[in-house]
């Protein structure tokens, strides 16, 4: 928000990019309010008699170009109605003659003769080059401002070429005193409208490298001309004067925007501006939780038609933002999500026809406004459940029910949690290059190299050479394929079952990554599997201890399973394989492999010194 402020104060460009819904074209809007109102211009068209396909355009101070151009219309009529005046008397006193001729000599040839003189008359003057005239010094108002008006905010994101930069009407009659003037037919863009005032694009990418050169060039010169867009309209031939066009590019997208950004309109924008990227969290304190209180309430008044919140259910809005935020102290910024669970939370409130939200309609809310993915993932349970493809009873030799999170690659703030069931299998080699490591589920680049990974870990656990073995590692129902780390501790536990022929509790699930000297490290969307788990009937899950701060569940969730912090492969082991005399076995093994922290400790009295 400074670097908005200072922005706006020094009149400077900004790219904002980041996450969807984090509150960019809000961020845009509000540097209005630090411009000066005393800057706005009125912009005003005039005919060029020297050059009819170069209108004249001229700057007056705002609210002046209305009365300027209503004074003109004004002259323009009254010498219309002047020339009127006069061909009505002319017709008049023609129709006079006439019909005393007629009287006179008694010839209806005269009456003829009369009503033609008549007609010629009315055309003549009608279609004369005076009455264009009359049409050609009325000038047209472009950009009109009230003297208290503010600063304009205008968005052009998805805008062509014409409505962005401006353009000329087509005439089809170009000829024969039934044309329109060209100072008549210029429209101005979104870069005339916003000067002196923000122009906001989102998703800059996708405007053309055409429109972003000519968006490049009114940046330097403050100024451009209005000119027609299409080469097969009468407008490509006019070419105004320049119009002023000095405003603000505020420029947003994701991160993919600036690989398709004119590199020229970037760096336009590093030397007299700022890049940001947008936060998608912040800190979780007191004073922000304010500010969401407000924004609850601001949604309600700005939807109109919704029950304001009681606080129990401002409460669980919090909640819901700190569930979102993915990590513990923080508050998700994606409002626009947040804002659409308010909504479906007054709309519960209003079928119920409550007087005010309470914390039980947001919870229903939760339930009816899932994610796609959350669908997705519900659906996936349930088939899994039908077809038995997980088990959460009993234990199994090298069965881990793993925890996998869909959602990860869209724009979308929640993750959906599923079970992700892991299966491997050690036979002996069967070339004689050696072992192999075969691994099968449609797994992305990520996730194989966390499986060649797990190798070096399962040597170091079990002693043995795995280039004697093929290990066989089978990732259960993924047909949309697997990416990412977070199933190295599954996938090493599995293995190092098979190998020891140890039995895995099935009544436990696991998330987690692996560091090659075996540490648990913390991975994302830990309560929406968490939550998966419990949902498919598990007891327990291991987590990362990293990630125990993270984990923010819902109330009937807390009583459904327990959550177990692990540091090192070796707690995974001890709370993962079933008791016995190989289990102990292997866990003393483990004890003489395992490397054993050591804390090097500052000696009592001593005190660092500062060089």
């Amino acid at each position: 928000m400074e670097v908005i402020k200072k922005a706006s104060e020094q009149k400077r460009h900004v790219m904002l990019i980041g996450e969807p819904g984090t509150g960019k074209s809000m961020l845009a809007k509000s540097m209005t309010e630090y411009l000066s109102k005393n800057e706005l211009q009125d912009v005003i068209a005039y005919h060029n008699a020297e050059d009819p396909n170069e209108p004249k355009v001229r700057v007056v101070p705002a609210g002046k170009g209305r009365e300027i151009v209503a004074a003109q219309k004004k002259e323009a009529l009254a010498k219309k109605q002047q020339k009127a005046s006069l061909v009505t008397t002319i017709i008049v006193v023609i129709l006079m003659i006439t019909i005393a001729m007629y009287l006179i000599e008694g010839d209806t040839s005269i009456i003829l003769v009369g009503i033609i003189a008549v007609a010629i008359l009315f055309f003549a003057m009608r279609y004369s080059a005076s009455s264009r005239q009359e049409n050609y010094i009325v000038p047209k108002l472009l950009v009109g401002h009230d003297d208290s008006e503010m600063p304009p905010f205008i968005d052009a994101t998805g805008a062509h070429a014409g409505a962005l930069l401006g353009d000329v009407k087509h005439d089809p009659f170009q000829s024969g005193g039934l044309e329109t003037p060209a100072h008549e037919r210029l429209e101005v863009g979104a870069i005339h409208k916003s000067s002196k005032g923000v122009l906001f694009i989102d998703e800059i990418n996708m405007l053309r490298m055409e429109s972003q050169q000519s968006l490049l060039t009114a940046l330097q010169e403050g100024k451009f001309s209005i000119t027609g867009q299409s080469e097969r309209s009468s407008g490509a031939m006019v070419k105004s004067e320049p119009v002023p066009c000095d405003f603000i590019l505020v420029c947003a997208g994701n991160l993919d925007a600036i690989e398709g950004m004119h590199p020229a309109l970037r760096s336009r924008i590093r030397g007299y501006g700022y890049e940001v990227f947008m936060r998608s969290t912040m800190d979780d304190t007191e004073g922000n939780r304010e500010k969401l209180i407000r924004f609850v309430a601001q949604e309600v008044a700005k939807d109109k038609k919704i029950p304001h919140f009681d606080k129990y259910a401002v409460g669980e809005i919090i909640k819901e933002a700190q569930r979102r935020a993915g990590r513990h102290g923080l508050l998700t910024l994606r409002l626009r999500e947040l804002g659409g669970l308010v909504r479906v939370s007054g709309d519960v409130a209003r079928e119920k026809q409550a007087p005010l939200v309470t914390s039980d309609m947001v919870l229903e809310a939760k339930r009816i406004a899932r994610s796609l993915e959350q669908q997705i993932a519900d659906r996936f349970l349930e088939s899994s459940k039908d077809y038995k493809t997980f088990v959460t009873e009993g234990e199994s030799i090298g069965t881990v029910n793993g925890l996998a999170a869909l959602n990860t690659g869209s724009s979308m703030a929640e993750f959906s949690g599923v079970v992700l069931p892991i299966v491997a299998e050690v036979t002996p080699a069967q070339t004689k290059s050696g072992g192999r490591i075969i691994a099968t589920g449609k797994l992305g680049e990520i996730a194989k190299e966390a499986v060649q990974n797990v190798s070096a870990l399962i040597k170091k656990y079990t002693g043995e050479d795995i280039a004697n073995h093929d290990v066989h590692i089978q990732f259960v129902g993924t047909y949309e394929g697997v990416e990412g780390d977070s199933a190295s501790i599954s996938v090493a536990t599995a293995v190092i079952s098979a190998f020891e022929d140890v039995p895995v509790d099935q009544t436990l699930a696991m998330t987690g990554s692996l560091s090659v000297r075996g540490l648990v490290l913390p991975v994302g969307g830990v309560t929406a599997k968490i939550e998966a788990a419990a949902e498919a009937g598990i007891k327990k899950v291991l987590i990362p201890r990293a990630n125990l701060r993270d984990v923010v569940l819902e109330k009937h969730y807390v009583d459904k399973i327990e959550v177990i912090p692990v540091e090192t492969l070796g707690e995974v082991l001890e709370k993962a394989l079933v008791g016995g005399a190989k289990k102990d076995s292997l866990l003393r093994k483990l004890s003489d492999l395992v490397e054993r922290k050591v804390s090097i400790g500052v000696p009592p009295g001593s005190r660092p010194t500062m060089q």
